[in-house]
C-alpha cells in the first residue's frame, strides 16, 4: 500500500502582464500538441510551455516561442514536479483566447488553473511520485459586489471587447 509522505505549498513563479494555464496531459506528444493549438488559436501569441514526462526518461519536455516564457514554464514544472503536469505562459494573448483548443488537445486530462493572480499549487507526495490536489488562485473575496460594482464590471467587459 502507498503511503503519504508530505504535502506542501508550491508558488508558480509570474511575471506581470503574463497569464498562466496549470493542467495535466497524459503522453509525450502533449508538448507539441499544446503548441499547435496555441499558434493556431491567437495570430502573434507569445508562449512557453512545460510538460512533466512520468515515464521513460521523466524529463521535463518543453517548447514555445518566446525564451523568457519558455525558462518561467520550465520553473513552475520543476518546482510542482508531478507526473504528466503541464504550465503554458502566455503574452499577447488571453486564456479565454486558448482554453478551448487546449481542451480539445486529446492528451489533456484536466485543467487546474488559468490565470494572471498568483497562483499557489498544493503538491502530495508519496512514495510513488507528486500529484497536484489543487490550485490556489489569488485572494480570498473582501465583500459581495453592490450596484457600482457590477456598472464596473459591466463597462469593463465592454472596454476589452468581450461583450458588445
Amino acid at each position: 500500500m502507498g503511503e503519504l509522505r508530505k504535502i506542501e505549498v508550491v508558488d508558480i513563479p509570474r511575471k506581470e502582464g503574463v497569464n498562466v494555464i496549470l493542467g495535466q496531459s497524459h503522453f509525450i506528444k502533449t508538448v507539441e500538441d499544446l503548441y499547435e493549438a496555441l499558434v493556431t488559436s491567437v495570430p502573434g501569441i507569445k508562449f512557453g510551455i512545460a510538460f512533466c514526462e512520468s515515464s521513460g526518461k521523466r524529463l521535463i519536455r518543453y517548447d514555445g516561442n518566446d525564451e523568457e516564457l519558455v525558462s518561467l514554464a520550465i520553473e513552475a514544472a520543476k518546482r510542482v514536479g508531478a507526473g504528466h503536469f503541464f504550465a503554458i505562459y502566455l503574452r499577447d494573448a488571453w486564456p479565454i483566447n486558448v482554453i478551448n483548443a487546449i481542451k480539445h488537445v486529446s492528451e489533456v486530462v484536466t485543467l487546474y488553473a488559468a490565470s494572471a493572480n498568483p497562483m499557489q499549487v498544493v503538491v502530495a507526495e508519496t512514495d510513488l511520485g507528486r500529484s497536484v490536489i489543487g490550485v490556489v488562485d489569488g485572494g480570498t473575496p473582501l465583500g459581495v459586489e453592490g450596484a457600482e460594482d457590477k456598472r464596473e464590471r459591466y463597462e469593463l467587459l465592454r472596454k476589452i471587447g468581450y461583450k458588445r
